[in-house]
């Protein structure tokens, strides 16, 4: 491979903001994993964000990279699953597997498709100095023709269509809305572009947390919520606490402390086959390898209020954030029936806007 931008590259990365900036080209965040493309010729690589290959795990990507990219280029985009009408992110993690014959498999059932935003190379041209507005015109112009599973992301400089799209595309799977300065130059690893998501509030029961990796301090609080069934699922974590407050937390939980997970909802939580039909703490995953996934359980019996961007399934999608206990609230009021939804929306539809 002889290209004017080789890998491995880190992509360039956006910081939150509360509110969409004017004056800027708007695109959905895709909620998939972002990847970097080089192809020179046959040879392709998929890189992922941290600049490691990810091309093993997608090769039904790679056939479709040959045929419809162009010959030589540097493409900076988002890898996602399409199931139904929106994005599913727990299947893209499925596909990060050991076993060829496994990735074999998953290629041909849940296959992958590839979202296009930006271009850092095409031919023998560099195009990491060019502002934005012009790397956005090569990359229409490279993609015309191009078809599913390759996409072109929808882009536009109108406020309104992206306040319009942040507000009805989360129904599609689609995480938020990301906003690029017209004359941004190229710059990997950097926090140069802004990011908006959704946040919302939730009122969910404490009912374990794993020890900080310093020491004997409150590394997250694991948190529950109540299914039609009446049993307490594990929905996620809230992490974010600063040292002093990780220590105080532990006295501040001390009275709920139970000696052993015996009797606790979570209490199978190191049976493997319990996962099957519960949401359980520790679950096993590709991703934790040798990670200590242990907890120490609490009695169920107190409620925060949490933010959180959005749901995948029955979980929150990432960490969610502390925001104050709420001596009001029992923890069987805490339920799934609280958390608001997103209309639904054709991810099909989103695919197809136009840009402008």
């Amino acid at each position: 491979m002889d290209l004017p931008v080789m890998p491995p590259v880190k992509p360039m990365l956006a910081k939150s903001v509360a509110r969409i900036p004017p004056g800027m080209q708007y695109e959905a965040k895709w909620d998939g994993f972002r990847a970097i493309i080089h192809r020179d010729g046959d040879e392709v690589v998929i890189g992922s964000r941290t600049g490691k290959p990810l091309t093993r795990y997608f090769p039904e990507l790679v056939t479709v990279l040959r045929e419809q990219l162009p010959g030589r280029c540097v493409v900076d985009g988002e890898i996602v699953i399409v199931h139904g009408d929106r994005l599913d992110f727990d299947r893209l993690t499925e596909r990060i597997h050991p076993a060829k014959s496994r990735v074999d498999t998953l290629a041909e059932r849940t296959p992958a498709s590839f979202v296009a935003f930006d271009l850092l190379a095409l031919g023998d041209a560099s195009l990491l100095d060019t502002p934005l507005v012009g790397r956005r015109e090569a990359l229409e112009a490279a993609f015309i023709g191009v078809h599913p599973p390759l996409h072109l992301a929808p882009a536009t400089t109108d406020l309104g269509m992206a306040e319009e799209w942040f507000e009805r595309y989360e129904g599609a799977g689609l995480d938020g809305v990301i906003a690029k300065p017209l004359d941004l130059l190229y710059r990997p690893d950097a926090r140069l572009m802004f990011k908006v998501k959704h946040e919302r509030t939730a009122d969910v029961v404490v009912a374990g947390y794993r020890l900080h990796k310093s020491g004997p301090v409150v590394g997250s609080l694991l948190l529950g919520l109540y299914d039609s069934g009446g049993a307490l699922q594990h929905v996620g974590v809230c992490a974010a606490f600063p040292m002093k407050r990780r220590a105080e937390l532990v006295e501040e939980l001390a009275p709920l402390r139970m000696e052993s997970a015996e009797g606790h909802p979570w209490g199978a939580w190191a049976d493997e086959s319990a996962h099957e039909t519960a949401r359980l703490p520790g679950g096993p995953s590709r991703w934790s390898g040798t990670k200590d996934l242990s907890w120490l359980p609490l009695r169920p019996e107190r409620v925060c209020e949490v933010a959180y961007d959005h749901m995948e399934g029955n979980r929150f999608r990432h960490t969610a954030q502390f925001r104050r206990w709420r001596p009001d609230r029992t923890p069987e009021s805490c339920t799934y029936g609280q958390l608001e939804e997103p209309v639904r929306y054709d991810l099909a539809e989103v695919l197809a806007l136009p840009t402008g």
